[in-house]
């Protein structure tokens, strides 16, 4: 399954540009989580990082780039993403196949060591409210003491009006960013399925059973609720832009 550098770097690059349509401010909220998991390692060598649902790796290229010691461990269940990862970004990550919130996917990682920091960029929302407290319960389990889980997503606020306005001035600070991207999730892959240097890689896609997309419509006050419930001494939001917060959890 193979895919050439230069090709996985064209449509890691063309990854990137998409993004930037869904996320509000989506490179400053990758430095923010940076910065705390900086600020949270300082003093501990080669510390061990994992980026949850990490697709072809933004957020833990970035990180190893920022802290060229750590062990970033990248987990995601699709086997495209994966290897397009693989093929960019080289021996600087170790991309695992993992579905989250499954029973033994932690397991999956083969992690030797408690884990620094733990991290996820729009992909916990996709669990279902079980689920997601069964994954905030066995990663709580993994961190170090004093070690931290960063979650940056859009999460919803208790009041419904508050909810309407944060939502709103997401999608104006959206609209205003989107002429920068010439290119959407549906483009991308649709891109992807006409290059015949990623049939392969679609094969091996088509061949797996993705894990079922059940999604929650927990608020912010309910989530780090969860995060207290699961063993986590210290939580609250450090950024936040409408409804797309960043979330930590300290152990």
């Amino acid at each position: 399954m193979d895919v050439g550098t230069v090709a996985a770097g064209r449509w890691v690059e063309r990854w990137e540009r998409q993004q930037q349509r869904y996320a509000i401010d989506r490179e400053e909220r990758f430095t923010v989580i940076s910065d705390v998991v900086e600020r949270v390692t300082e003093g501990h060598p080669g510390p061990l990082l994992l980026d949850l649902g990490c697709g072809p790796g933004s957020l833990a290229a970035r990180l190893a780039r920022r802290m060229p010691a750590a062990e970033v461990v990248g987990v995601d269940a699709d086997p495209l993403l994966l290897e397009l990862g693989r093929a960019h970004h080289g021996g600087a990550l170790r991309f695992v196949e993992a579905s989250i919130g499954e029973p033994g996917w932690l397991d999956a990682l083969a992690l030797d060591r408690p884990v620094d920091a733990a991290v996820s960029t729009t992909a916990l929302h996709y669990l279902g409210e079980a689920a997601l407290r069964r994954t905030y319960g066995e990663l709580a389990q993994r961190i170090r003491p004093g070690g931290v889980l960063v979650n940056g997503d859009h999460l919803e606020p208790d009041s419904p009006k508050v909810h309407e306005l944060a939502v709103d001035i997401g999608r104006r600070r959206a609209e205003r960013r989107q002429a920068l991207a010439h290119e959407d999730w549906e483009s991308w892959w649709s891109g992807v399925r006409a290059d015949p240097a990623l049939d392969p890689l679609l094969a091996a896609r088509g061949r797996h059973s993705h894990p079922r997309c059940e999604g929650n419509d927990l608020t912010l006050t309910a989530h780090l609720a969860l995060l207290r419930e699961a063993g986590f001494e210290h939580v609250g939001t450090v950024w936040q832009f409408g409804n797309s917060h960043v979330v930590v959890a300290v152990r």
